[in-house]
């Protein structure tokens, strides 16, 4: 994949965690804030832990940094997958932020 498809990919994949977050904040009635700058999304959780998912261009991975640990997700057809884990982005996410918030989160992608 090239720069800008990658480029392309990644906003989409910022841009849907958004779009999720906000569905869960609705149906869980929980509070996640969350600010994206620069290719950087920062999710700020009601106790102020956080939890970082960004893009990084030279090796086509969405990191994402939280409390638990550091992942890398490579793209593997349409979706991300953890190097390490294996887990979607979506599964990752949906435990790292049920951890950090403290109650079941399930972010579909």
């Amino acid at each position: 994949m090239n720069e800008t498809a990658f480029n392309t990919a990644a906003d989409a994949t910022l841009l849907a965690i958004e779009e999720a977050l906000e569905a869960v904040g609705e149906a869980q009635d929980c509070d996640i804030d969350f600010e994206t700058s620069a290719g950087i999304l920062t999710l700020t959780f009601e106790n102020g832990s956080k939890v970082i998912v960004n893009r990084q261009v030279a090796t086509q991975e969405i990191w994402v940094a939280a409390r638990s640990g550091g992942f890398h997700c490579g793209r593997q057809g349409d979706a991300w997958v953890c190097n390490t884990t294996r887990e979607t982005l979506s599964a990752l996410l949906s435990r790292v932020c049920s951890e950090q918030a403290g109650i079941s989160i399930n972010i579909t992608l």
